[in-house]
């Protein structure tokens, strides 16, 4: 199937004038291409072309094409009345509603018009490729090709085999992304493809980690973003996408994948959308923006340290270096002897463990014990835990000692690899059993991650960063302190851990 996309005579075809449709023909009219442009409704389809022209025209005014170009991309822009009008197009792309009865229809009348060797293309965010392919006669000719909102400035598209798409077909997507001055990825059809698979990572943990009373929402948000570099807190970030679209994605991801325990949903978040909690939309979320802002609570100012006597486990030798270092030069009074003396304050730094397990297999007094995470976060925003056992004056010597050079730290309760560690070992698993699986290769699975999401690092960057084997370490902790399968590791992570691989090392 050769598509030759400098060809006088091709022409794309777009279905559906909301967002995601005018983004399309936005990003194809600037990449020279001709589009025709059909809607239902008629009146959308004229809004969207004003509304292109009105986003050109100011790309203009800001430098970043010339006005030529941009009037002559509004030339490339044809609005059709009927879908008759695609029966000249070797490539249509369906950008209709979420909705698998109407997605059907359209995909079978198109098969009734367009070339037997045209491409059909859906920019679905969720349901199988496979599935949707399905009823066509010629199934070898339908891909997916999933663009991120809003699409001008989302460079990422995910392009999808299904099982039956002919790889030509792909091939041909992989192009025309690219000449829309899209960043394509190449992946083989799953529920929620690359970057909503990976997601799930981020913003359910984060909500199983607040279920469990560890920190409260601010907190989370403040740690992961400045601790550990994201570029919003995940419910900063539920409440932007708003949980009327990400927890029925959540639910049909976790449904699709037959109840697969890494995906799985977090009753709160169901709770707070059946209340109209929804976010950003309904100006009550995880936040209240009735003011027409977020309403970010203020840190309460940190306690001062007390001059306490230190002592810091030697349990984990990298983490008693780096924290021994930190505390030498805030002034803290460090003992230095094989155990703590009857009074100092007691840190630990565990890799995955919380803190009532490593006091107790250090034989240590938990109402002065506390956890410091030595892996992400220390030079940014600490994280200090508390256990069940902990004093409050323990508590507060520790956090006034570990904001004493002017780092910010933030105290929370007993968890299994703090917040950070777990997250991120989290993120990083699903990307390894996405590899696993065969769904995409590494490299694309780490593009994907940063260009659709915008996290710091890739899943599997993340791990290499972290260290596979602290990774496993974390998992393991988790999987054993909670019993919970959604933790264990997946065998690429495992088998590179153990081999002191990177996580990007493939099999031959």
């Amino acid at each position: 199937m050769a598509i030759n996309l400098d060809s006088d005579d091709f022409t794309l075809g777009i279905i559906g004038a909301g967002a995601m449709g005018r983004g399309i023909v936005q990003v194809a009219a600037a990449g020279g291409l001709r589009v025709k442009l059909f809607d239902v409704n008629a009146e959308q389809s004229k809004n969207a072309v004003d509304f292109v022209a009105k986003m050109l025209g100011r790309a203009a005014e800001k430098g970043q094409m010339s006005e030529t170009d941009a009037a002559t991309a509004i030339t490339r822009i044809q609005v059709i009345e009927t879908t008759q009008g695609f029966s000249d197009c070797q490539i249509v792309i369906e950008a209709a509603t979420e909705n698998p009865d109407i997605k059907n229809n359209i995909y079978q009348n198109l098969e009734g018009l367009m070339a037997e060797d045209a491409i059909i293309a859906t920019n679905t965010s969720s349901l199988s490729i496979t599935t949707l392919a399905s009823p066509l006669k010629n199934p070898e000719r339908f891909v997916g090709m999933h663009f991120f909102n809003p699409v001008p400035l989302m460079r990422l598209v995910e392009v999808i085999d299904g099982v039956r798409t002919d790889p030509c077909v792909g091939d041909a997507l992989m192009e025309l992304g690219r000449r829309m001055t899209r960043e394509p990825v190449r992946c083989n059809d799953s529920p929620g493809f690359l970057v909503n698979q990976v997601g799930r990572g981020y913003n359910i943990e984060a909500a199983h980690i607040h279920s469990e009373q560890v920190a409260d929402i601010p907190d989370l948000d403040l740690i992961l973003s400045e601790g550990a570099g994201f570029r919003m807190g995940p419910f900063t970030l539920l409440d932007l996408t708003g949980l009327d679209v990400t927890h029925p994605a959540t639910e049909l991801i976790y449904r699709q994948f037959y109840e697969e325990p890494r995906y799985r949903p977090n009753v709160m978040m169901r709770a707070r959308m059946e209340a109209g909690m929804l976010g950003r939309k309904t100006k009550r979320g995880f936040y209240d923006y009735s003011s027409g802002k977020q309403d970010f609570p203020e840190e309460a100012p940190y306690p001062e340290y007390d001059g306490r006597p230190v002592w810091i486990s030697r349990e984990e030798a990298d983490g008693h270096a780096v924290l021994t270092e930190i505390v030498s030069k805030i002034g803290g009074n460090l003992e230095t002897g094989d155990s703590p003396g009857n009074n100092a304050l007691i840190l630990v730094t565990p890799i995955g463990d919380d803190v009532t397990t490593t006091a107790v297999a250090q034989g240590l007094d938990p109402a002065r014990t506390l956890g410091v995470d030595t892996l992400v976060g220390l030079a940014t925003r600490r994280t200090i835990m508390t256990n069940p056992a902990t004093e409050p004056a323990y508590r507060d010597a520790a956090h006034g000692l570990l904001t004493g050079d002017g780092v910010k730290a933030t105290v929370i309760r007993d968890c299994p690899g703090f917040i950070c560690q777990r997250i991120v070992s989290t993120i990083c698993n699903i990307g390894c059993q996405i590899a696993q699986f065969g769904t995409a290769e590494p490299e694309d699975i780490d593009k994907a991650v940063v260009l659709g999401l915008n996290y710091p690092n890739g899943p599997l960057t993340f791990g290499d960063k972290l260290g596979p084997k602290n990774v496993l370490r974390i998992l393991e902790a988790c999987q054993h302190i909670y019993g919970d399968p959604r933790y264990r590791p997946s065998p690429w992570l495992r088998r590179r851990a153990e081999l002191e691989l990177s996580l990007f090392d493939k099999e031959i």
